[in-house]
């Protein structure tokens, strides 16, 4: 079977038509956007907006041969987990197939944490979904985004930002 290679715009007007005729998505038309939600998924997990938050053991723990006495300031890495090989097909490139199974059908990764993970995920991790994905279509409905000319640079920090201007 013959599928067609995912489009943004070709999705979103599909689903919702055009702006000028007061078609806005809700966060509900997500599940109807397996390529938007895919995109915005795997812009997440490509670049760590919060990679370092920090956490306190709440527990006296043993890790991988450390002692961590309750209280001890830990910092996890969320990006070792969001651009591990083992988890993820290109890790190190932007890839919404990861998000995609082959029929094009949105899929849930286990190894997705951008809002971390158990009793000290966000706690605003549903506000904020729903608020990037209503955005996030919004602006793309309104605006036409196209890379800067030439090749593409990036700045590694707290976040993977690319590099303004020329060098």
């Amino acid at each position: 079977m013959f599928f067609p290679k995912p489009n943004l715009r070709r999705e979103l007007a599909s689903l919702l038509g055009t702006v000028q005729a007061g078609n806005w998505a809700t966060y509900e038309d997500r599940k109807n956007m397996p390529f938007t939600n895919a995109v915005l998924h795997e812009v997440q997990r490509f670049i760590t907006l919060l990679p370092h938050v920090p956490r306190c053991t709440a527990v006296d723990t043993h890790f991988r041969g450390y002692f961590l006495p309750k209280g001890i300031i830990v910092i996890p890495s969320l990006t070792s987990v969001l651009l591990d090989k083992t988890q993820w097909e290109t890790p190190h490139q932007f890839n919404p197939n990861h998000f995609l199974d082959a029929e094009g059908n949105f899929v849930k990764r286990e190894a997705f944490l951008p809002f971390s993970t158990g009793r000290r995920n966000c706690i605003g991790e549903s506000l904020a979904k729903m608020e990037l994905f209503v955005f996030f279509v919004g602006l793309l409905q309104t605006f036409t985004f196209q890379p800067q000319p030439g090749p593409q640079k990036y700045t590694v920090g707290h976040t993977l930002e690319p590099s303004v201007g020329t060098s």
